[in-house]
Protein backbone atom coordinates (compact mmCIF):
# COMPACT_ATOMS: atom_id res chain seq x y z
CA UNK A 1 0.00 0.00 0.00
CA UNK A 2 1.30 3.47 -0.85
CA UNK A 3 1.79 6.18 1.72
CA UNK A 4 -1.44 7.94 2.72
CA UNK A 5 -1.99 11.30 0.97
CA UNK A 6 -2.66 12.96 4.33
CA UNK A 7 -1.60 11.91 7.81
CA UNK A 8 -3.12 14.56 10.04
CA UNK A 9 -6.75 15.64 10.34
CA UNK A 10 -7.34 19.17 11.59
CA UNK A 11 -10.76 19.89 13.07
CA UNK A 12 -12.53 23.19 13.31
CA UNK A 13 -14.25 23.39 16.71
CA UNK A 14 -17.22 25.77 16.89
CA UNK A 15 -20.25 24.30 15.09
CA UNK A 16 -18.17 21.51 13.50
CA UNK A 17 -17.57 19.62 16.76
CA UNK A 18 -19.47 21.73 19.29
CA UNK A 19 -23.16 22.54 18.93
CA UNK A 20 -23.81 26.29 18.91
CA UNK A 21 -27.58 25.76 18.92
CA UNK A 22 -27.32 25.76 22.72
CA UNK A 23 -27.47 29.55 22.19
CA UNK A 24 -30.84 29.49 20.41
CA UNK A 25 -32.99 29.91 23.57
CA UNK A 26 -30.94 32.96 24.55
CA UNK A 27 -31.42 34.55 21.13
CA UNK A 28 -35.11 33.65 21.23
CA UNK A 29 -35.43 35.42 24.58
CA UNK A 30 -33.43 38.50 23.58
CA UNK A 31 -34.66 38.95 20.00
CA UNK A 32 -37.89 36.92 19.96
CA UNK A 33 -36.29 34.88 17.15
CA UNK A 34 -33.91 31.95 17.68
CA UNK A 35 -32.61 32.34 14.12
CA UNK A 36 -30.98 35.60 15.17
CA UNK A 37 -28.21 33.24 16.23
CA UNK A 38 -27.36 32.90 12.55
CA UNK A 39 -27.29 36.65 11.95
CA UNK A 40 -25.02 37.12 14.95
CA UNK A 41 -22.69 34.32 13.84
CA UNK A 42 -22.48 35.77 10.32
CA UNK A 43 -21.50 39.16 11.79
CA UNK A 44 -18.90 37.46 13.99
CA UNK A 45 -17.29 35.72 11.03
CA UNK A 46 -17.52 38.79 8.79
CA UNK A 47 -15.81 41.10 11.25
CA UNK A 48 -13.16 38.60 12.34
CA UNK A 49 -12.12 38.24 8.72
CA UNK A 50 -12.37 42.00 8.18
CA UNK A 51 -9.98 42.64 11.06
CA UNK A 52 -7.49 40.12 9.66
CA UNK A 53 -7.59 41.74 6.22
CA UNK A 54 -7.09 45.12 7.87
CA UNK A 55 -4.11 43.88 9.87
CA UNK A 56 -5.90 44.22 13.22
CA UNK A 57 -6.39 41.55 15.87
CA UNK A 58 -8.91 41.28 18.70
CA UNK A 59 -9.72 37.92 20.34
CA UNK A 60 -12.66 36.07 18.80
CA UNK A 61 -14.52 35.99 22.12
CA UNK A 62 -14.37 39.79 22.33
CA UNK A 63 -15.61 40.15 18.76
CA UNK A 64 -18.42 37.75 19.68
CA UNK A 65 -19.61 40.03 22.46
CA UNK A 66 -19.23 43.06 20.19
CA UNK A 67 -21.24 41.34 17.43
CA UNK A 68 -23.96 40.54 19.95
CA UNK A 69 -24.16 44.21 20.93
CA UNK A 70 -24.10 45.19 17.23
CA UNK A 71 -27.04 42.87 16.54
CA UNK A 72 -28.89 44.32 19.52
CA UNK A 73 -28.27 47.88 18.29
CA UNK A 74 -29.48 46.98 14.79
CA UNK A 75 -32.70 45.48 16.16
CA UNK A 76 -33.24 48.06 18.91
CA UNK A 77 -32.76 45.55 21.72
CA UNK A 78 -31.28 46.54 25.08
CA UNK A 79 -28.78 44.10 26.54
CA UNK A 80 -28.03 43.88 30.26
CA UNK A 81 -24.79 42.71 31.87
CA UNK A 82 -26.71 39.63 32.94
CA UNK A 83 -27.55 38.91 29.30
CA UNK A 84 -23.91 39.23 28.28
CA UNK A 85 -22.79 37.02 31.17
CA UNK A 86 -25.34 34.38 30.13
CA UNK A 87 -24.06 34.57 26.56
CA UNK A 88 -20.45 34.09 27.69
CA UNK A 89 -21.39 31.15 29.90
CA UNK A 90 -23.19 29.38 27.06
CA UNK A 91 -20.29 29.99 24.67
CA UNK A 92 -18.03 28.16 27.09
CA UNK A 93 -20.37 25.23 27.60
CA UNK A 94 -21.35 24.07 24.11
CA UNK A 95 -22.00 20.31 23.97
CA UNK A 96 -20.48 17.98 21.41
CA UNK A 97 -22.56 17.06 18.38
CA UNK A 98 -23.78 13.43 18.65
CA UNK A 99 -21.69 12.37 15.65
CA UNK A 100 -18.42 13.78 17.05
CA UNK A 101 -17.33 10.97 19.39
CA UNK A 102 -18.12 8.09 16.96
CA UNK A 103 -16.28 9.84 14.12
CA UNK A 104 -13.26 10.69 16.25
CA UNK A 105 -13.09 7.12 17.50
CA UNK A 106 -12.94 5.59 14.03
CA UNK A 107 -10.40 8.16 12.81
CA UNK A 108 -8.16 7.53 15.82
CA UNK A 109 -8.47 3.77 15.33
CA UNK A 110 -7.52 4.26 11.68
CA UNK A 111 -4.22 5.77 12.81
CA UNK A 112 -4.62 9.43 11.92
CA UNK A 113 -3.12 12.24 13.98
CA UNK A 114 -5.97 14.42 15.23
CA UNK A 115 -5.67 18.10 16.18
CA UNK A 116 -7.96 21.11 16.33
CA UNK A 117 -7.61 24.62 14.93
CA UNK A 118 -10.03 27.20 16.26
CA UNK A 119 -10.63 30.92 15.89
CA UNK A 120 -11.32 31.03 19.63
CA UNK A 121 -8.53 32.13 21.98
CA UNK A 122 -6.97 29.67 24.44
CA UNK A 123 -8.97 29.22 27.62
CA UNK A 124 -8.24 27.97 31.10
CA UNK A 125 -9.01 24.39 32.02
CA UNK A 126 -11.61 23.04 31.79
CA UNK A 127 -11.64 24.12 28.15
CA UNK A 128 -14.76 23.89 25.95
CA UNK A 129 -13.38 20.67 24.43
CA UNK A 130 -12.76 19.24 27.90
CA UNK A 131 -16.27 20.16 29.03
CA UNK A 132 -17.69 18.49 25.91
CA UNK A 133 -15.68 15.31 26.54
CA UNK A 134 -13.61 15.58 23.34
CA UNK A 135 -10.18 16.82 24.38
CA UNK A 136 -8.67 13.34 24.88
CA UNK A 137 -9.02 12.61 21.17
CA UNK A 138 -6.62 15.36 20.15
CA UNK A 139 -2.85 15.41 20.17
CA UNK A 140 -2.84 19.19 20.25
CA UNK A 141 -5.27 22.11 20.10
CA UNK A 142 -4.25 25.18 18.09
CA UNK A 143 -5.65 28.69 18.36
CA UNK A 144 -5.29 31.40 15.73
CA UNK A 145 -4.45 33.66 18.67
CA UNK A 146 -0.85 32.45 18.21
CA UNK A 147 -0.55 34.19 14.82
CA UNK A 148 -3.02 37.03 15.55
CA UNK A 149 -5.03 36.28 12.43
CA UNK A 150 -8.30 34.46 11.84
CA UNK A 151 -9.08 31.60 9.50
CA UNK A 152 -9.05 31.42 6.51
CA UNK A 153 -5.77 33.39 6.55
CA UNK A 154 -3.01 31.10 5.23
CA UNK A 155 -0.79 31.64 8.27
CA UNK A 156 -3.34 29.87 10.47
CA UNK A 157 -2.97 26.58 8.58
CA UNK A 158 0.79 27.11 8.29
CA UNK A 159 0.92 27.34 12.08
CA UNK A 160 -0.34 23.76 12.36
CA UNK A 161 2.00 22.45 9.67
CA UNK A 162 5.05 24.16 11.16
CA UNK A 163 4.35 23.13 14.75
CA UNK A 164 3.73 19.49 13.81
CA UNK A 165 6.58 19.44 11.25
CA UNK A 166 4.10 18.20 8.65
CA UNK A 167 3.88 19.55 5.07
CA UNK A 168 0.63 21.38 4.31
CA UNK A 169 -0.48 18.74 1.75
CA UNK A 170 -0.45 16.14 4.55
CA UNK A 171 -3.12 18.06 6.47
CA UNK A 172 -6.86 17.61 5.92
CA UNK A 173 -9.05 20.40 7.32
CA UNK A 174 -12.49 19.31 8.54
CA UNK A 175 -15.03 22.11 8.90
CA UNK A 176 -18.71 22.83 8.45
CA UNK A 177 -17.83 26.30 7.14
CA UNK A 178 -16.89 26.37 3.49
CA UNK A 179 -14.74 29.47 3.99
CA UNK A 180 -12.53 27.32 6.23
CA UNK A 181 -12.07 24.50 3.74
CA UNK A 182 -11.52 27.05 0.95
CA UNK A 183 -8.76 28.67 3.00
CA UNK A 184 -7.17 25.35 3.85
CA UNK A 185 -7.22 24.15 0.25
CA UNK A 186 -5.84 27.45 -1.02
CA UNK A 187 -2.98 27.05 1.48
CA UNK A 188 -2.24 23.55 0.16
CA UNK A 189 -4.22 21.28 2.51
CA UNK A 190 -6.99 18.83 1.73
CA UNK A 191 -10.52 19.95 2.61
CA UNK A 192 -13.39 17.96 4.14
CA UNK A 193 -16.71 19.81 4.26
CA UNK A 194 -19.32 18.82 6.83
CA UNK A 195 -22.65 20.07 5.53
CA UNK A 196 -24.44 20.85 8.77
CA UNK A 197 -27.69 22.89 8.75
CA UNK A 198 -27.28 26.51 7.57
CA UNK A 199 -24.06 25.61 5.73
CA UNK A 200 -23.87 24.81 2.02
CA UNK A 201 -21.56 24.65 -0.97
CA UNK A 202 -20.72 27.75 -3.01
CA UNK A 203 -20.84 27.26 -6.76
CA UNK A 204 -18.75 29.95 -8.40
CA UNK A 205 -15.71 30.09 -10.68
CA UNK A 206 -12.34 29.35 -9.05
CA UNK A 207 -13.90 28.19 -5.77
CA UNK A 208 -12.19 24.90 -4.84
CA UNK A 209 -14.53 21.97 -4.29
CA UNK A 210 -13.94 20.10 -1.04
CA UNK A 211 -12.17 16.76 -1.39
CA UNK A 212 -14.80 15.17 0.85
CA UNK A 213 -18.43 16.16 1.51
CA UNK A 214 -21.00 14.63 3.87
CA UNK A 215 -23.89 15.70 6.08
CA UNK A 216 -22.70 13.54 8.99
CA UNK A 217 -19.28 13.48 10.62
CA UNK A 218 -19.14 9.68 10.71
CA UNK A 219 -19.85 9.45 6.98
CA UNK A 220 -17.21 12.11 6.35
CA UNK A 221 -14.68 10.17 8.44
CA UNK A 222 -15.42 6.99 6.52
CA UNK A 223 -14.85 8.80 3.22
CA UNK A 224 -11.48 10.10 4.40
CA UNK A 225 -10.38 6.68 5.64
CA UNK A 226 -11.40 4.97 2.41
CA UNK A 227 -9.63 7.56 0.26
CA UNK A 228 -6.48 7.47 2.36
CA UNK A 229 -6.27 3.67 2.44
CA UNK A 230 -6.97 3.23 -1.28
CA UNK A 231 -4.25 5.64 -2.34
Amino acid sequence: MNRRPFSTIVFDVNETLLDITILEPLFARLFDDKLMLREWFAQLVLYSQTLTLAGIYTPFSEIGVGALQMSADIHDVTLSETDIDAFKALMGAMPAHPDAVPALNILRQAGFRLVTLTNSPPSASPTPLEKAGLSAFFEQSFSVDTVSAFKPAPQTYQLVADTLSVPLPELCMVACHLWDTIGAQAAGCHGAFLQRPYNALLSAPNVPSPDFIATDLVALAEQMIKAADSH
